[in-house]
């Protein structure tokens, strides 16, 4: 079993990954400071992992303490990116070794502890790095920890050489010569081309020409004498030392944040090593440093709302990890909140406007359906549809209270279609139906005053569209069995009988059977109408008839208008006549039409003579001048078959 490892932390899962160790080191677990001050005065502990959610004291402050009483021990910090950015100056300065980000991987824990035991191991002998297993075992004793406290300025001097060592640049600093390793066996005979190869392999190194140029680099002159004799390892010591000041320059790149250079460095000592330590772990570090990068990329351009630059700097980092998976969903959960809220803003907008349902696509419920198919969840959508569907209620309400049944109806389809509940929909729609019928009401009151108004003033039939009988047509039309409609065809019938005995009384046949017409038509008993006929028959026979009474058929006539069929008639297909007498002017015109018989009674004599009223005749001589003819003709109604 090798030497101690310490592990300060309360994460039972960083304990597991540590306990895997054990094979190699002895694993020593501390919950708190004390204990492990404890281990590493009681432990021949070389490295220790301080757990910065464990320790109450701020790590940097604790790692710069445990350097200055420990400047042997070899410090691991595991923690987030905010611990890392406290401890930024430690690192640089050596005092913290690597930075292990939670959660880790056992392949990482065992590479950061790997590589902290070659440190350790480098800074203690001053020479190549031991192995693990290579190290001492045991306690230290009382007097050989007081010994140690004693030695720390020492030691610390000795440990920062050690780091100049693994971490000095290529610039400007002078590095040492050959090793003793390097010298030459005094047994072995001089090989002047293998020491030419390592003296300009050495001079190449010392100018900073590690891999170039090709051919004249210190890597192809270490290799050369690799080649040239296998058995001297002064040449695998040098591509060794080549390795080494690759990946500290590279180091070094990274501490200054140039990952690029880092990057070039580390490509250059893996081509030479592929499979050597430090690069791997190198290389996951500058991963991480490009990760840290990126992600402080993204941030930015997220708190300045550009979620779509923020999410194209997470897709340009290469191959995801978890933390940058992770960013990405809380970015897109982020882009997402943000178009929910710009949708619910939009909503709110349009409902302070008033356009709660038009234009189409830029009213309220269009936006709070856009944000409900994103986050149907949500509080602030769900808090927005209420609001949107007290609005609906509300305009279906105003409408009815203000007789407006068809608008009204069309805020309860839309309400119903937003989500408003069945119970209220059905209360809406009773209150619809009740507003609708107050209105049918209301308008066939109105209809049948209107038909009383223009009786009272005498307008029965003219003007044609503002009448009596225009409006109670309407008041038909609308509800034939309404008290209001049956009142006023009451009124109007009797209205017309009276007007066709009022006709008889002044002799005006024509005028009293177009007044029968109109009272048949209203509904007027037969009884009725056959009285007033007989009126009329009883009236022509007191005047007496003019003398000289031609047929119609015996005169020229010159222009024929046929009579128009009553609807009615029409409808109930009727047929009968009407005997018209007329007299023909000296013109040529007809005056006077009169009815002086017709079957049956009130049904086609307005038609008639207001047809023959507009015929025309050639002019009736008489010793060659023309004269006034009183004619007769029976103008027939008949329904073609």
């Amino acid at each position: 079993m090798g030497a101690g490892l310490v592990v300060l932390t309360r994460d039972e899962a960083l304990i597991n990954t540590v306990r895997v160790l054990s094979s190699h080191y002895q694993v020593f677990t501390a919950s708190t400071e004390s204990d492990l001050a404890a281990h590493l005065v009681a432990q021949s502990a070389g490295v220790a992992i301080l757990d910065a959610g464990t320790v109450p004291t701020p790590v940097d402050r604790l790692a710069e303490r445990l350097g200055a009483q420990f400047p042997d021990l070899v410090l691991i910090v595991a923690g987030g990116i905010d611990d890392q950015s406290a401890l930024a100056s430690r690192i640089t300065n050596g005092t913290v070794y690597r930075f292990l980000h939670k959660p880790a991987s056992e392949q990482r824990v065992r590479l950061f502890v790997d590589a902290a035991w070659r440190r350790h191991t480098g800074e203690q002998s001053g020479g190549p790095s031991a192995t693990p297993n290579a190290l001492p075992t045991g306690k230290r004793s009382r007097s050989g920890t007081n010994m140690l406290m004693l030695g720390a300025a020492v030691a610390a001097l000795a440990a920062a050489g050690g780091w100049m060592l693994l971490h000095r640049s290529t610039t400007g600093q002078p590095h040492a010569a050959a090793t003793p390793a390097e010298t030459a066996p005094t047994e072995a005979p001089r090989d002047a081309g293998l020491e030419d190869l390592l003296a300009r392999a050495q001079a190449a190194l010392a100018s900073g020409a590690l891999v170039t140029p090709q051919g004249a680099s210190a890597i192809d002159f270490y290799r050369q004498a690799e080649r040239r004799k296998p058995d001297d390892s002064r040449g695998a010591h040098g591509v060794e030392k080549v390795i080494d000041r690759l990946l500290s320059d590279a180091e070094a790149q990274l501490l200054a944040q140039h990952l690029t250079e880092a990057q070039r460095l580390t490509d250059q000592a893996r081509a030479i090593k592929p499979d050597h330590v430090r690069v791997a772990f190198l290389m996951a570090q500058i991963g991480k440093e490009r990760e840290r990068a990126v992600l402080a990329e993204a941030r930015t351009a997220a708190a300045s709302g550009n979620f779509e630059q923020a999410l194209s700097a997470l897709d340009g980092a290469g191959p995801r990890s978890t933390l940058i998976t992770e960013a990405r969903q809380e970015l897109e959960q982020k882009k997402l909140d943000e178009r929910v809220h710009d949708y619910v803003k939009l909503a709110n907008e349009r409902m302070r406007g008033g356009q709660l349902l038009q234009p189409t696509q830029d009213n309220a419920g269009y936006y709070i359906e856009s944000a409900r198919a994103l986050a149907p969840n949500d509080a602030e959508v769900k808090q927005t549809q209420r609001q949107f569907l007290d609005r609906l209620v509300s305009e279906a309400h105003k409408s009815m209270a203000a007789g407006n049944a068809d608008q009204g109806e069309q805020w309860i389809q839309a309400a119903a279609d937003a989500g408003v509940g069945s119970n209220d929909i059905a209360a809406l729609k009773q209150e619809a139906v009740h507003v609708r019928s107050a209105a049918h009401t209301d308008a066939l009151a109105r209809l049948a005053l209107l038909v009383n108004e223009r009786l009272s003033q005498g307008k029965v039939l003219d003007p044609s569209g503002d009448s009596a009988k225009f409006y109670l047509a309407q008041l038909v039309q609308a509800d034939p069995t309404f008290p209001s409609t049956q009142t006023a065809r009451r009124v109007f019938a009797a209205r017309t009988l009276e007007e066709a005995k009022s006709a008889v009384h002044r002799q005006d046949f024509a005028g009293a059977q177009r007044w029968l017409a109109e009272a048949n038509e209203a509904g007027v008993d037969q009884a009725s109408i056959g009285a007033v006929n007989d009126d009329i028959k009883a009236a022509q026979e007191v005047v007496k008839p003019a003398t000289n009474i031609v047929t119609a058929t015996s005169l020229e006539l010159e222009r024929y208008v046929p009579p128009e069929y009553p609807l009615a008639a029409r409808k109930k297909a009727l047929s009968g006549w009407v005997d018209v007498q007329f007299v023909v002017k000296t013109d040529g015109s007809v005056s006077d039409p009169t009815v002086v018989g017709a079957e049956p009674a009130g049904l086609f004599e307005q038609p008639a003579t207001e047809a023959v009223r507009k015929w025309r005749y050639h002019p009736v001589l008489r010793d060659g001048q023309p004269i006034n003819q009183t004619a007769r003709v029976r103008v027939r109604f008949t329904l073609e078959q």
